[in-house]
């Protein structure tokens, strides 16, 4: 039997007029978001605040994760025009910060590395000062694709740890924890400059002290920022809620997160991967006109339009 939401995870209304205004845009340049295939419970609001987060290589994932509800099966063939589909799309929205994430593409010989580049590349070229997230798969560990993404210049690059170590191999079983560690880890030693961010979600079976650990874990190999979210099951073929945590316990890991050092730690119940992002956003320009102008209070310091 089901368990019942609690009152703290009340779904947000939409707002259907822009919901559709952003959704017609989607289809006419062929895009994809992770907001609708994944079914993201954020996607009213934000999609009502004219944010999306772009899904490129297609919209069939190679991999089945216990907890995503992508669909899983051959990989589509790659749209040529979908980085510069991307871009326009951005610049449409008037988007300060873009998110790019993907499905897995374990079928191609680089494993859709490319498409994330000439993505990253298009929207500098159109948009000089946008922030560029992108949350990737994890490409097997292979660090020519690592090296292919991180050579475009995204000022952050996502890769989510998702679960805890002892879980992995029931949520995310085509994925290896120690794996993922070594991507964050890579992209640092690749490029410095390249903020790491990663996320983790809550209720599938974890303990505190599994969660406390995969902090440590991603703090010791330099990952800048972290998000902490409830798993909510998206149909009653993915893996069940084994708890809906409460949301002092979110707060307490917020502050530990914080205490750790991360630069950016964003946890609550509806708190995704590319929630809010703009957030972090912030954080990084502050810092980098820290650098620039180190006299100016950070306070005073604002995101370049």
């Amino acid at each position: 039997m089901a368990q019942r939401l609690p009152e703290w995870l009340t779904i947000r209304l939409p707002r259907p007029d822009t919901i559709n205004e952003v959704q017609q845009m989607m289809r006419s340049k062929n895009l994809h978001t992770v907001c609708e295939s994944a079914r993201c419970p954020n996607m009213p609001e934000c999609w009502s605040k004219k944010t999306a987060t772009f899904m490129i290589l297609g919209n069939t994932c190679t991999r089945s994760c216990g907890f995503c509800a992508i669909k899983v099966g051959k990989g589509e063939e790659l749209d040529a025009l979908e980085p510069i589909n991307v871009a326009h799309a951005t610049k449409e929205l008037g988007l300060k910060h873009v998110v790019v994430t993907s499905v897995a593409r374990d079928d191609l010989k680089d494993q859709g590395a490319g498409q994330f580049a000439k993505t990253i590349e298009a929207l500098h070229k159109e948009l000089p000062h946008v922030i560029v997230e992108i949350l990737t798969p994890d490409f097997k560990g292979d660090e020519e694709c690592i090296r292919t993404v991180c050579a475009a210049k995204p000022e952050i690059y996502n890769h989510n740890i998702e679960t805890v170590e002892r879980l992995h191999t029931i949520v995310r079983p085509q994925a290896k924890y120690d794996r993922t560690m070594r991507v964050l880890e890579m992209v640092k030693e690749i490029d410095p400059a390249i903020y790491t961010k990663s996320g983790i979600m809550l209720g599938l079976g974890e303990t505190k002290d599994e969660v406390l650990k995969t902090l440590e874990d991603l703090r010791e190999i330099g990952v800048d920022a972290i998000t902490i979210g409830q798993y909510l099951r998206p149909t009653m073929k993915h893996l069940p809620v084994v708890e809906y945590i409460h949301p002092d316990a979110f707060a307490e890991y917020e502050k530990i997160g914080e205490e750790m050092g991360f630069i950016f730690v964003a946890s609550g119940p509806f708190i995704r991967s590319s929630y809010n992002a703009i957030a972090f956003s912030e954080k990084v320009m502050a810092e980098r006109l820290a650098k620039i102008q180190p006299q100016k209070p950070m306070n005073e310091l604002r995101v370049l339009n």
